[in-house]
């Protein structure tokens, strides 16, 4: 898997998941229970991680959905 997206906004994260999920593709969200070790502070991004042979498609549905400016390099 690799990282599409990293962040610490909960909307966008669930914006991306059910994008994500609609389109069915496998996908994880890493450090999600990081808020406990930080205390809730929201500090550490959250990574989205898709299959690595998806990428392309997962970064073709992220810009047409005008979140581009959110994906990784």
């Amino acid at each position: 898997m690799i990282e599409i997206l990293r962040t610490n906004d909960p909307v966008l994260i669930s914006f991306v998941e059910s994008l994500l999920k609609e389109a069915k593709i496998n996908h994880f969200v890493a450090d999600s229970n990081m808020s406990i070790l930080e205390g809730s502070l929201g500090i550490l991004g959250r990574r989205i991680m898709v299959d690595g042979d998806r990428e392309k498609e997962v970064r073709q549905l992220l810009i047409d959905a005008g979140i581009e400016q959110e994906l990784r390099d």
